[in-house]
């Protein structure tokens, strides 16, 4: 089996890693910055999404995992239209749980699954509708990435977040990588599978542990929004996926001791 990421990023060199250790011929597509995290053994491929001369440079036949936020709309329809219309691939998309719609007044965060309202207006949630209805696309509404690089603590420390009571998921990169690959097999043809490590944590309860176990300051706290927790049900019902990362803490320990060792 051949597999393609479209958008290799953070995410997508680590997918590569991974395909090519299970013996998977694995190509790819990213920006100049991001060469870097792709293994060698990677083909690297020239394509953008809005220009159609680069999608001449894509595979014929390969399973494909998108990364990258699908829009503009028109762009995506068109390389849809042209590039997958005749394919006999299976397409898995990343998507983002921000497509939920959560109401402004919301006191108490709402537990949110995959029939939840979604925005449908804006261009990258329309854009992942498309391909999910005309062209089987899998849809996995991730939460946020963090893992070795992607530091949570390194967050706290830069002021990048504050301790509020605000819920947030989270997903380790090494498990978003190991499920997009599942997907292949296991998700359903124009589904969607929420992806998160199943926790969902106040950022307060987060900076607290960070000063308890690593010295990190607590940040100043700050009232908003109540956030949402992600149900991640179905996915756990239909992958039986086992998570490498389970406890947020035990990761972050050990990211923290590879930082120290460096």
């Amino acid at each position: 089996m051949s597999l393609l990421i479209l958008g290799a990023g953070y995410t997508g060199g680590r997918l590569a890693e991974m395909a090519l250790a299970r013996g998977l011929q694995a190509a790819a597509t990213s920006r100049a910055s991001d060469c870097l995290l792709l293994p060698p053994a990677c083909a690297r491929l020239e394509f953008d999404v809005t220009k159609p001369a680069t999608w001449t440079n894509l595979p014929a036949a390969s399973d494909i995992v998108w990364c990258f936020p699908a829009e503009p709309y028109e762009a995506v329809v068109a390389f849809a239209q042209r590039y997958l219309q005749e394919k006999r691939h299976r397409l898995i998309l990343f998507s983002t749980t921000s497509a939920y719609k959560i109401p402004s007044d919301v006191r108490e965060a709402p537990l949110i699954d995959e029939t939840w309202p979604i925005d449908d207006t804006r261009p990258r949630i329309k854009g992942e509708e498309y391909l999910r209805r005309e062209y089987g696309a899998v849809l996995l509404r991730v939460a946020g990435i963090y893992g070795p690089g992607r530091h949570v603590l390194d967050w706290i420390r830069a002021g990048r977040v504050r301790a509020s009571l605000r819920y947030v998921n989270l997903i380790h990169v090494e498990d978003l990588a190991a499920i997009a690959l599942e997907a292949l097999t296991k998700g359903r043809a124009g589904d969607i599978y929420n992806v998160s490590d199943g926790v969902p944590r106040r950022w307060i309860d987060i900076c607290e542990e960070a000063q308890r176990r690593w010295g990190v300051p607590l940040p100043e706290k700050e009232t908003g929004a109540a956030g949402k927790k992600l149900s991640i049900a179905k996915l756990r019902r239909e992958f039986e996926y086992r998570f490498r990362y389970p406890d947020l803490y035990d990761a972050l320990d050990e990211i923290e001791d590879s930082h120290l060792s460096h």
